[in-house]
């Protein structure tokens, strides 16, 4: 079970737009992640891969935090928001929830719940 001290910790490293630091430092190795309905994918190394892959797309994150976060148990639900900024300079802005499964002070799994045409231009 986490502490909130550690969710916390793992907030400010997200909000510092340190994505792939906070996968390495946060994440079990054998962790999954899950965009709504989708099949999880992982385990962490192949998570760092797709989130660096992801960033390399873009010109820029921007990263905002709806508080409060919730921690109960093993588990936290923390609202985002990400404002990407793409290679043309357009804004896609996601507003999503991340509801995470913490095993001990590291994420075992993580799903993301958000509305899919955010994605589009």
């Amino acid at each position: 079970m986490p502490t909130r001290e550690r969710v916390e910790a793992f907030v400010a490293r997200v909000l510092s737009n340190a994505h792939v630091q906070a996968i390495e430092e946060f994440y079990h190795v054998d962790a999954t992640m899950q965009e709504n309905a989708a099949p999880p994918r992982g385990p962490r190394s192949a998570l760092i891969e797709a989130e660096a892959a992801t960033l390399a797309r873009h010109k820029g994150v921007v990263t905002h935090l709806v508080r409060p976060v919730f921690v109960e148990g093993d588990e936290a639900v923390i609202h985002w928001i990400f404002e990407f900024t793409r290679p043309d300079d357009t804004v896609m802005r996601i507003d999503e929830l991340a509801h995470q499964v913490w095993r001990g002070d590291r994420i075992a799994r993580e799903r993301f719940y958000y509305d899919p045409a955010q994605l589009r231009r």
